[in-house]
């Protein structure tokens, strides 16, 4: 299994419980929202910055695979130019 399904599965899981915690907790109903609200302000900021680790993570990726392609390019360009210049030089 995917470890980033993995993680916001459990991500999901741990909202899911400390807002039924908070829901059956015996507070007055204004503490209670303002505690829900303070859960999902921090659950928003950690999935947003999971998020931006990954999109971080896929751009690193991109760049490296564009950088070895870039590599095979050029050296495949340099392999058919030594190859142009042995056979212009076998018909001299």
């Amino acid at each position: 299994m995917n470890s980033g399904k993995v993680f916001l599965g459990l991500l999901a899981g741990i909202a899911v419980g400390a807002t039924l915690g908070i829901l059956f907790a015996p507070d007055k109903g204004s503490k209670t929202r303002s505690k829900i609200s303070q859960k999902k302000d921090d659950y928003a900021d950690t999935l947003e910055e999971k998020f931006n680790e990954f999109t971080e993570s896929i751009t690193e990726k991109f760049d490296s695979v564009r950088n070895e392609a870039n590599k095979a390019v050029k050296n495949g360009k340099h392999k058919v130019d030594m190859a142009e210049a042995e056979v212009i030089d076998a018909f001299k």
